[in-house]
């Protein structure tokens, strides 16, 4: 090695022994990946069409149902106040729905291909 290269030749490391870099198109290209990618689009898209669309309805129902949004149901309290606040419940009902459905449906198995490209690596 040269005075003016820094750190090890290519393939070692800086112990002295070879590390393997993973072939990142063959691990997008597995049948393990592409179903984990499958198993995550298949429910984050879908949710996340149906809360744009559950949020366009307050938005329109606004604009265009102000009569609707006016009537009072209790006191002060009016469905466009309602409506409102739903939008913060259902956004806190997805962000607890995710994590649940990712810590049994999706961490296992990114955690195995994660293990086997590791272990691929050594």
């Amino acid at each position: 090695m040269s005075t003016t290269e820094s750190g090890p030749p290519a393939g070692e490391s800086p112990a002295g022994g070879t590390t393997a870099h993973p072939d990142w198109t063959t691990v997008q290209q597995s049948t393990e990946f592409q179903a984990l990618r499958h198993r995550l689009r298949s429910f984050v898209f879908p949710l996340t069409a149906a809360f744009l669309a559950w949020y366009l309805l307050y938005v329109v129902l606004a604009s265009y149902a102000a009569g609707f949004m006016a009537i009072k149901l209790v006191g002060n309290i009016n469905v466009g106040l309602v409506f409102g606040l739903l939008q913060f419940v259902s956004t806190f009902a997805i962000t607890t729905w995710y994590v649940k459905w990712a810590d049994k449906k999706f961490d296992p198995h990114s955690q195995a291909i994660r293990e086997e490209i590791e272990g691929a690596g050594r």
